[in-house]
């Protein structure tokens, strides 16, 4: 099946004996044990497994070609079960502008745990060589980075991270499986906020891990998602995977319309830098060209003046949201530095802008009346 039929069939089937077209939703938290015992298998208590979740977990697992997927309740849950199937004084290397959430997560967390890390510049691989040590024992991807879209050769870190005998995770939820399939260049483990493009309507908390393999990595993720208990819920799960339905189109809109809003803010006398893969301007356009089918609807860009002035400029639209997440239909944007707050390595004047479903003639026309004349 192609991609946009799995999404919409895929674990339909799984735990919905009643074979209705749309499973029900189970809010149920314990079931009852069969009357020979009960098997590692069964349902037992929902922190450990629920239809709504299994069903979830093989959708997802499915679309971004793995053999199996653990869901979280955040995408900072899901990063975090990673960072401790490590151990302590474990050492890993992770993008210098990483998502600012794992950031805070790795140095006010993990590092009193004693995880030992490298933030480096991801786009050049004799840097990452340089950098690995006897401790290393994970490169974490994230490419598009977020939000200075930085683009990372996944196949050639990997090959590189094999020879190492390293890991591999990469954050895909920017590009998602319509637009990039880290796992098909050879990274161990997939992660996604399903908050954004999944939910894709800003009414969803979530995150998953997608393995290309049930090994003993995996296996060590699930005892931590189960056991540490940070797992969505049944309705969640549920809406999870009513939305990922859809995903397929929706991206294909997204992406249209941020490539068009890319190139008005490319034209433009106010902007002095887009930073969008898909321009022959991005450094990374070779790269991304190569491994990923589309560039995914979040653009940013650099005004040709001071923070104050483009704080204004957020402040003065009247169609796109002032708000921090991404990858619902409605186009929100923000001034990233002030979100990111400390050890942020963004650019004073950049902003980002999530590109929505609207027209993008509107999303245009808003963008160019806070830019202002």
């Amino acid at each position: 099946m192609r991609f946009e039929t799995k999404a919409i069939h895929a674990g339909l089937e799984i735990e919905n004996p009643s074979k209705s077209i749309i499973p029900p939703i189970s809010p149920s938290t314990i079931y009852e044990i069969d009357a020979e015992g009960r098997d590692d298998s069964d349902l037992h208590y929902t922190r450990l497994g629920n239809p709504n979740r299994n069903q979830f977990e093989h959708l997802i697992a499915t679309l971004e070609g793995g053999e199996v997927a653990a869901a979280f309740s955040s995408g900072i849950a899901a990063g975090m079960a990673v960072l401790q199937s490590l151990k302590p004084g474990d050492h890993i290397i992770v993008p210098e502008d990483i998502y600012a959430g794992n950031r805070k997560m790795i140095h006010k967390i993990m590092s009193r745990w004693g995880l030992k890390s490298s933030f480096i510049d991801m786009t050049d691989l004799q840097n990452i060589e340089d950098h690995i040590n006897e401790n290393t024992q994970l490169i974490w991807i994230e490419t598009p980075s977020n939000p200075l879209m930085r683009i990372t050769d996944i196949t050639a870190v990997t090959r590189l991270a094999k020879k190492h005998g390293i890991r591999t995770v990469a954050d895909n939820t920017w590009p998602t499986p319509v637009n990039q399939l880290p796992l098909e260049l050879g990274v161990d483990l997939v992660l996604h906020s399903t908050s954004k493009y999944f939910g894709g309507h800003s009414d969803i908390l979530g995150g998953a891990l997608i393995a290309k393999k049930k090994d003993e990595w995996f296996e060590q993720i699930r005892l931590i998602q189960r056991m540490g208990g940070a797992v969505p819920s049944a309705q969640d799960c549920w809406m999870l995977s009513r939305s990922t339905r859809t995903l397929a189109y929706r991206m294909k809109g997204h992406n249209e319309h941020a490539e068009k809003v890319a190139q008005f803010l490319n034209d433009h006398p106010k902007v002095s830098k887009v930073i969008y893969p898909w321009l022959p301007s991005h450094p990374g356009h070779e790269i991304a060209k190569k491994q990923m089918k589309g560039f995914g609807g979040m653009v940013s860009f650099l005004v040709d003046t001071d923070q104050k002035e483009a704080i204004a400029i957020v402040g003065r639209s009247k169609l796109i949201k002032r708000a921090t997440s991404l990858g619902g239909v409605e186009s929100t944007w923000e001034h990233r530095q002030s979100s990111e707050g400390e050890g942020s390595v963004t650019p004073i004047n950049l902003i980002r802008v999530s590109i929505g479903l609207e027209h993008p003639n509107d999303i245009i026309e808003d963008i160019d009346h806070a830019l202002g004349k």
